[in-house]
């Protein structure tokens, strides 16, 4: 089979690479791009460990092909911290406990950060109803639910701040 040139940014840094036209975007982000953040779960998009926000929406990257990704915008969980500096969501999970084992959590922390784009100032029920879409099996989701609505208020915090 023959290989198409892929171009897009990844967490802000251009990848260009030779795929075959099959590959989807969880196996170039993580073999590829050699960014395994982004978990395998389901392969049936209904769990979430494979979210990663892509020009802007969240999606599930065990459904989307590399080269329909030509020319986009990908975050990866790899992306968030600013150096040693964790972004709000990731500070969230780990002050509030969002995580215990851990394997959800990249797709939880991308769409926590989408989710927080579309709405800063969510409410406990927008919360559950905008991270419906990933998946828990350890943790009950009070805590994450905790988590992403701490991250809200320290980015609100911060925007404060920083005006």
């Amino acid at each position: 089979m023959s290989k198409a040139l892929v171009s897009m940014r990844v967490n802000g840094k251009t990848v260009e690479k030779a795929v075959e036209p099959r590959t989807l975007l969880v196996h170039f982000l993580r073999e590829d791009c050699q960014l395994t953040g982004t978990h395998i779960g389901c392969e049936t998009s209904h769990c979430g460990a494979c979210t990663v926000d892509l020009d802007g929406r969240s999606v599930k990257s065990c459904t989307h092909l590399a080269i329909q990704c030509e020319g986009s915008d990908v975050l990866t969980v790899e992306g968030l911290a600013q150096g040693a500096t964790l972004h709000a969501v990731q500070e969230g999970f780990y002050t509030q406990h969002g995580l215990q084992c851990g394997f959800c959590t990249p797709g939880m922390l991308i769409r926590a950060y989408r989710l927080l784009q579309e709405n800063p100032n969510p409410t406990e029920a927008e919360v559950r109803a905008g991270m419906s879409g990933n998946l828990c099996r350890c943790t009950g989701y009070q805590n994450i639910v905790k988590a992403v609505l701490y991250a809200a208020a320290k980015l609100q915090q911060t925007a404060k701040e920083a005006a």
